[in-house]
């Protein structure tokens, strides 16, 4: 059985790469754990704490939104997961060790398709994880809107 983790922001492009992955590469039998590394608000020193509270609220409102969409996706779709959420500093960190801490067989991760200078600013959480990644990862580009 092949542990599969796929990586969840919330963004489309995250959809697209496990809708990618159960219809080009799963197989009966492979486990899905699909990760989320919200945005911690827990050392955010340049605001109140009442809008710290309020930020942290919506960021578990909006996990406990993806975790019921891609659980009622995924069986749907037939297939076994789980829904498991990391905070981190930096998410392509907490994927990395998560994938190595859990055994994984590949990683499964939706990308922007941002350009080397805007990757190079803003830096890429699909490139961290392809250069720091213990184990195989399946970088699902996005598509052009048709």
């Amino acid at each position: 059985m092949a542990k599969v983790v796929i990586c969840l922001d919330g963004s489309q492009y995250a959809e697209d790469a496990y809708n990618w992955y159960v219809q080009n590469f799963h197989q009966a039998g492979n486990k899905v754990l699909f990760l989320h590394s919200p945005e911690s608000y827990i050392n955010a020193t340049t605001m109140s704490p009442g809008r710290v509270l309020e930020c942290q609220r919506e960021a578990d409102a909006k996990t406990a939104e993806l975790k019921a969409k891609f659980i009622s996706k995924a069986n749907a779709d037939n297939v076994e997961a789980e829904f498991v959420v990391e905070s981190a500093e930096k998410p392509g960190h907490a994927i990395c060790e998560f994938a190595q801490k859990n055994d994984a067989t590949f990683i499964v991760t939706g990308t922007r398709g941002m350009g080397k200078l805007r990757r190079t600013l803003l830096g890429s959480v699909s490139d961290f994880v392809v250069h720091h990644s213990h184990v195989p990862v399946l970088v699902c580009r996005h598509t052009k809107d048709k």
